[in-house]
């Protein structure tokens, strides 16, 4: 009877556990920017009464369309910082223009994956996972390729002629953390520390510090 009890509990405890798993999932899915209570936010500067539908376009990506052949990488963003109608909506774009032999450097998005598809020209793009898989794929116009939140990627142009891409993120403000200028650039890390996680010398780290330097 005790036995019979105790498969019963552990039957149940199996089921809730089961029961959790499947109401969580979906969770995982959507989860991005916190939820809002109302269909969209005004910026606590704007009269409610002063909105209109002009509020909710925007037209700040329409010269990076146009823009023909960069000779570097350029990137032209509609975040929540340029477009205030998408604070909490979840959502951004950014256009992403490569001259050849141009690459957005080694980064990551902490707040958002990134669905990339390119529009012009190739590229060729890859990304790292948190058990330290690599992932690499060429890309042709019409292709598309997702990087997965919170993981170091890029893309390049490897070839010798211009190449444009749209991105998708899953947040209103994906955040951006450059993985050169943040060890190398602007942030000031000790270069003793830098060297001994590279396994490298100070004077090497100089080096790098010194390409990554602002050109006068």
């Amino acid at each position: 009877m005790a036995a019979l009890k105790l498969n019963n509990c552990m039957t149940s405890s199996s089921l809730l556990l089961v029961l959790l798993a499947l109401w969580a999932a979906p969770l995982a899915v959507v989860a991005g920017d916190p939820d809002i209570l109302t269909d969209y936010i005004i910026p606590a500067t704007t009269n409610p009464v002063n909105i209109t539908g002009a509020f909710f376009s925007y037209s700040g990506l329409r010269g990076a369309l146009a823009l023909q052949a960069p000779e570097n990488f350029t990137v032209a963003k509609a975040s929540m910082a340029e477009f205030p109608a998408l604070n909490g909506q979840s959502v951004s774009y950014a256009v992403l223009s490569y001259g050849p032999g141009s690459i957005n450097p080694t980064h990551t998005h902490p707040r958002a994956s990134e669905l990339l598809l390119v529009l012009d020209g190739a590229l060729s793009v890859g990304f790292v996972d948190t058990a330290g898989n690599l992932f690499t794929q060429d890309l042709a116009a019409g292709d598309m390729f997702v990087f997965p939140k919170g993981t170091v990627h890029w893309q390049f142009n490897s070839g010798t002629q211009p190449a444009k891409a749209l991105s998708a993120f899953g947040s209103a403000a994906a955040g951006l953390v450059s993985l050169p200028v943040t060890l190398f650039g602007a942030s000031n890390i000790d270069d003793v520390v830098l060297a001994k996680s590279f396994k490298t010398d100070v004077a090497t780290i100089q080096k790098l510090k010194a390409g990554l330097a602002p050109k006068p």
